[in-house]
């Protein structure tokens, strides 16, 4: 360990480590504010999303959040348990349940223990030591006290190490924003060719729902992964055999059946529905609602999970699969689909049924050619775009990460 350093658990330069008041809120804005685990969500406090409530004298000043209080997220998805935030405002806030309170003793200064906190947490430390179950992930005041930070015993060169992070991490803030909006910029191109082409439309389109293309022999009747009483466990997944298809491998148009998940050639058969074959076109139709591509494997057949729904074209002189493809993007559908989803926000899913009222809008055959032509010069040059703004982002955190590490590691 480099000199002048120390190594302590948290336990051991925690002044103050407990839960907040367990009382009932609501978001009427009246009353006083308590803090939620939304107020954590973004690493800082953010005294936009916080709860009211009305609490005894007694209870204000014993909850009273400090200047300097790091807030802990205790109870959570598995994915962000551990985030932290420093209470810094002037105005009363008062300590919720849903979060823990973590209040350091003079010998560690509150940034630089909420800093230690956040490369614990980008470090993957508390994803892998979190007790998980069905909706959630938790770690007890136990697990949190045991854990080993180290610190200069200094005061002053923890400032020097937290006014070197704050600089650092407000320029890659600024760079963060920049590249997400070109990214947003990138794909707002794309769209709006796709908005152009398929709001306004032109003479000789018309107008079907999804149900009727069926009666119609246009198209097969969409199947989505819905095996009956028989869903593959992750106990059930293979090395190879046969691409087990999530709403996540539908990429850029593509079905990723490389890096996806695979299920026996065995269990495959015994399955016997939920099954697509090449140039089926695929959307997802649960939890990430409106992502599509096309089946373009050359395997006998890829598996569906529940989460996505294939289209199948059945009588190739009306509707061209890569035509299909693109109107599943458009902004007019997608605002369409979404509008149909049952289940809430975190749980959103388009049923079958649900999908069969959807309205289908398409010109001639050969129309939709020159449009599936136009839209595919179109779609490399944008994805390229994006590409570079997502190894950006992906760049922008790796640097985080690395001064973190050099941070807590005495490198900087």
């Amino acid at each position: 360990m480099k000199s002048g350093w120390k190594s302590s658990t948290l336990g051991d330069v925690l002044a103050v480590l407990r839960n907040g008041i367990n009382c009932k809120q609501d978001k009427s804005g009246q009353g006083e504010k308590i803090s939620r685990i939304e107020s954590i969500s973004n690493a800082s406090f953010d005294f936009g999303k916080v709860g009211y409530a009305s609490l005894s004298e007694r209870d204000k000043e014993r909850y009273r959040l400090r200047r300097g209080d790091i807030l802990f997220s205790h109870i959570n998805s598995a994915a962000h348990v551990g985030k932290t935030a420093v209470f810094d405002g002037a105005e009363p806030v008062y300590h919720g349940v849903n979060l823990l309170l973590l209040r350091p003793k003079g010998i560690v200064a509150s940034a630089y223990l909420d800093y230690a906190l956040k490369y614990l947490f980008q470090s993957g430390y508390w994803r892998g030591a979190c007790k998980q179950s069905v909706n959630q992930a938790s770690v007890n005041q136990q697990d949190i006290s045991r854990v080993l930070i180290r610190y200069p015993q200094s005061l002053s060169e923890q400032q020097r190490i937290v006014g070197i992070l704050d600089e650092a991490f407000e320029g890659i803030a600024t760079a963060k924003a920049n590249a997400e909006k070109n990214l947003q910029n990138a794909r707002a191109v794309f769209e709006s060719q796709l908005d152009s082409i398929f709001a306004q439309r032109g003479e000789g389109w018309v107008e079907k729902s999804v149900s009727e293309l069926v009666a119609e022999g246009a198209i097969f009747k969409p199947f989505d992964g819905n095996h009956g009483e028989i869903h593959p466990r992750k106990a059930d997944y293979a090395e190879s055999g046969v691409p087990f298809i999530m709403a996540s491998d539908l990429k850029s148009g593509s079905v990723d059946t490389e890096n996806c998940k695979f299920i026996s050639r065995k269990l495959a058969d015994s399955l016997r529905v939920g099954f697509a074959k090449q140039g089926d076109v695929l959307i997802s139709h649960k939890g990430t609602i409106g992502r599509s591509a096309i089946v373009k494997t050359n395997d006998d057949y890829v598996m569906l999970t529940p989460q996505v729904t294939s289209y199948r074209v059945k009588d190739a002189s009306k509707l061209f699969n890569r035509f299909i493809r693109y109107y599943f993007l458009s902004p007019a559908f997608q605002r369409e689909m979404i509008a149909s989803a049952e289940g809430g926000a975190t749980r959103a899913y388009v049923g079958i049924t649900k999908q069969l009222t959807l309205r289908f809008r398409f010109p001639s055959l050969n129309q939709q050619r020159d449009i599936a032509v136009k839209l595919d010069a179109l779609s490399p040059e944008t994805q390229r775009l994006a590409s570079i703004y997502q190894h950006k982002l992906a760049a922008l955190a790796a640097l985080k990460k690395s001064l973190l590490y050099q941070a807590f590691t005495g490198s900087l």
